[in-house]
C-alpha cells in the first residue's frame, strides 16, 4: 500500500485549512485537558473510555466509513491541527494520515496502537520479531499458533511517538511486508492498547494522571471478561467445525485467538476497496463446498451484494443486514453496536448462530 499522497490529493480542504491551524494556542496538559483526535471507530470507542471527561476526544472516521480511503476534511485537519495528542491505528490502515499531519501542522504526540501489540502478517510464512520498544515480547502473553489462518508476527519498528515518526513510520509500513492492520479484531489486542494509551496519557496530563489509570484499569477488566466469554462459547464448538468465510481478509488475529479456520474472503485483502475478480469467486465456492462451511459473512460498512452471490452459488446462508458483522467500522452511536464491546458481543453471537449454537448471554460486567 502506498502512502505517499500527494498533499494536493487532500483537495481543498488543505487550503482552507492551513490559515486556521496557525491560531491554535491549546497546550498539552492544560487546564481545560487534553485535545485528542482519534482516527478509527473502535480507536474512538477506547480512548473514551480511559479519558473520560479528562479530555476532549475528537474522532475522524465516522460510522460506517472506511479507514482505507478516507479523506479527511478542513474541520478534520483544523482539530488534528490543535490537538495535543493523536491515536492511530498505524500497520498502514490509514494511507491518507501522512498528508492530513503535513497539512493541519501537527506536532503533538502520537500514540500508534500497532506498537501495542505483535502484528500478523497476511502473505510470508516465517516469523519475524517484534518490540514495541516498551520491553514486551513477541506474544505479550499469549500464543498466536491458534487456528488454521493464523500467520507469523511481523516486525514493527517503534518510533519516538512525534508527528515526524509518526509519518516515518507510515511510509514504510507498506514497503516489503504486508502487516494486518486489523488489530481491534482481538480483545487481546484492545487489552494491550487500552493498557499503553492509559499510561501515555497519564504521562502527558499529570493533573489527571491517575483517573486515566484507573479508568484504564476499569475498561481493561471488561474486555478481560468479554475475552473469557468470548472464549466458553466459542470452545463449545469442536475445532473442526469452526470455520468462517468473511467478507474481506480482516478476521486474523480474531481467528489466531480462538481456534478459528479461515476458508477465504469474499474480498480477498486487508483492503476493504480491493477489487473482486471472477477467478476470485470461483476459488471461494470451491473452497466453501470442500470446507463444508455453511455461511459467509457480509459486513455492516460494505455492500452485502459480492457475499449475497458467493453464498448462493456455493448454497449456504448468508449472513447480512442485521446480522452482518462489524469488522471495519463499530455502528452508529446509540446502536448496539455502537461501542467496541458491544460490536464483539454482536458478532461472536452471529458467528456461534453461522455454526448451529446459541451464544450464552455475556455476564453482567460485560454489559454494564
Amino acid at each position: 500500500m502506498n502512502l505517499h499522497r500527494p498533499l494536493a490529493a487532500l483537495g481543498t480542504a488543505v487550503v482552507a485549512v492551513l490559515g486556521l491551524v496557525g491560531c491554535a494556542t491549546e497546550a498539552s496538559g492544560s487546564d481545560t485537558g487534553l485535545s485528542i483526535v482519534v482516527t478509527t471507530t473502535q480507536l474512538g470507542d477506547l480512548t473514551r473510555e480511559v479519558a473520560g471527561d479528562d479530555a476532549a476526544v475528537t474522532q475522524l472516521l465516522k460510522p460506517n466509513t472506511s479507514a482505507h480511503s478516507f479523506d479527511p476534511s478542513a474541520a478534520d485537519l483544523l482539530a488534528l491541527g490543535r490537538a495535543d495528542v493523536l491515536v492511530m491505528n498505524g500497520a498502514g490502515l490509514e494511507p491518507w494520515l501522512e498528508g492530513a499531519i503535513s497539512a493541519s501542522g501537527f506536532d503533538g504526540q502520537v500514540f500508534d496502537a500497532s506498537h501495542a501489540v505483535a502484528l500478523r502478517e497476511g502473505h510470508d510464512d516465517h516469523d519475524h520479531g517484534h518490540d514495541d520498544g516498551h520491553g514486551h515480547d513477541d506474544d505479550h502473553g499469549h500464543d498466536d499458533d491458534h487456528g488454521d489462518s493464523a500467520a507469523d508476527s511481523a516486525e514493527h519498528e517503534e518510533h519516538e511517538g512525534h508527528a515526524d515518526a509518526a509519518a516515518d513510520d507510515a511510509a514504510t509500513a507498506g514497503s516489503d511486508q504486508v502487516a494486518d492492520p486489523h488489530l481491534w479484531t482481538s480483545i487481546r489486542n484492545a487489552i494491550r492498547i487500552v493498557d499503553e494509551l492509559a499510561h501515555t496519557l497519564e504521562a502527558l496530563d499529570s493533573p489527571r494522571a491517575e483517573a486515566y489509570i484507573e479508568r484504564g484499569h476499569a475498561y481493561a477488566h471488561r474486555l478481560e471478561a468479554l475475552d473469557e466469554w468470548t472464549t466458553e462459547q466459542i470452545d463449545r464448538v469442536p475445532a473442526e467445525q469452526r470455520l468462517i468465510v468473511s467478507n474481506h481478509d480482516s478476521l486474523g488475529y480474531f481467528n489466531a485467538d480462538y481456534g478459528i479456520t479461515y476458508v477465504g474472503a469474499v474480498i480477498p485483502s486487508f483492503d476493504d476497496s480491493a477489487e473482486l475478480s471472477a477467478s476470485d469467486i470461483d476459488a471461494l465456492v470451491a473452497a466453501i463446498r470442500a470446507s463444508g462451511a455453511k455461511a459467509v459473512f457480509a459486513e455492516a460498512s460494505l455492500s452485502p451484494k459480492a457475499a449475497e452471490t458467493i453464498a448462493r452459488e456455493a448454497g449456504v446462508r448468508v449472513f447480512a443486514g442485521a446480522d452482518a458483522l462489524y469488522v471495519d467500522s463499530l455502528g452508529p452511536a446509540g446502536s448496539p453496536a455502537g461501542t467496541y464491546i458491544g460490536a464483539q458481543v454482536h458478532n461472536v453471537e452471529r458467528i456461534l448462530q453461522s455454526w448451529g449454537v446459541e451464544a450464552a448471554p455475556p455476564p453482567a460486567e460485560v454489559r454494564e
